[in-house]
């Protein structure tokens, strides 16, 4: 909601200036259709060339994130924390039966009561790759946090791919409204026995692509890209919470421990209170 908010202030307050200074927006929407098509096709065009499937997928995943929000909320870092606390708690009492819940996740009654995390797949797998280092004799804090880094360092380069392709577009639609202008300059040139009136309006349509292919990367794709890599970086604290409670049941803390220093590591603004997690704790019924 705040990106199409955010979208909508700058087109009307740019073209709102524009037309409460004179200016005429008939120049404008007549141009737009063609130099849209340059502009944009253009664009697409190369966005096409210079990534793959998967990149282009991912981005357009991105841009649906972007108009939905943050993929985690406050209820589902809480949600996070008491998944651990219970995967601790059970991994302390019996080796054993922590087993059948990192092997077969999707039929685990304790991933079972948490949906949401148990459907992403990163989040599953990170979780039980890390317990079953730890229930191979990976008993080194260090040790294991040093593997967990290196998984959380290649999802957040892999996580950058749509924002970094659209940044590249944003770069590039400058340089492509100069391109539709100069067309535009082009076939003013040819018409050069016009009169001044009609020669006025094809050279400002002709300025219609160099303004559309800037306020395009500055006022749009841009600032998609500014906010999509801020989302993909937002994701990333989440995954940063298993390593946290995990390494420090590694420590030998006490599973309530290692809930209260996720709770303190998890971003200010998505931060249960420690009420609210000792409440949802105790909700667990689960001994600590």
């Amino acid at each position: 909601m705040g990106s199409i908010i955010g979208l909508t202030v700058v087109i009307v307050m740019v073209f709102g200036g524009y037309t409460l200074a004179g200016g005429k927006m008939s120049i404008i929407l007549k141009s737009l259709p063609y130099e849209m098509m340059m502009i944009g096709g253009a664009a697409t065009g190369s966005f096409i060339v210079a990534n793959d499937m998967a990149t282009i997928k991912h981005t357009g995943a991105d841009l649906g994130q972007m108009l939905a929000g943050p993929k985690w909320k406050k209820s589902d870092y809480r949600d996070l924390i008491c998944l651990l606390y219970e995967l601790v708690v059970i991994a302390r009492q019996s080796p054993v039966a922590i087993e059948e819940h990192i092997e077969s996740p999707e039929s685990s009654s304790v991933f079972g009561r948490y949906p949401k995390i148990s459907k992403d797949k990163i989040c599953v797998e990170l979780i039980c790759d890390t317990i079953r280092s730890m229930m191979m004799n990976f008993d080194n804090p260090h040790q294991v946090e040093e593997l967990f880094e290196k998984q959380l360092e290649a999802l957040a380069e892999d996580s950058q791919h749509g924002a970094h392709a659209l940044q590249n577009m944003a770069d590039a639609l400058p340089a492509l409204g100069i391109v539709a202008a100069v067309l535009g300059v082009i076939k003013t040139m040819a018409s050069i026995d016009k009169p001044p009136e009609v020669l006025g309006q094809m050279i400002g349509g002709a300025l219609v692509g160099t303004f559309l292919g800037v306020f395009l990367a500055y006022g749009v794709v841009g600032p998609f890209a500014t906010k999509v890599a801020a989302l993909r970086k937002e994701e990333q604290h989440f995954y940063s919470l298993i390593k946290e409670t995990l390494v420090t049941s590694l420590q030998k803390h006490a599973p309530a421990i290692c809930a209260e220093v996720a709770r303190r590591n998890t971003p200010k603004h998505c931060r249960p209170s420690f009420a609210e997690l000792e409440e949802a704790l105790r909700d667990l019924g689960t001994p600590a």
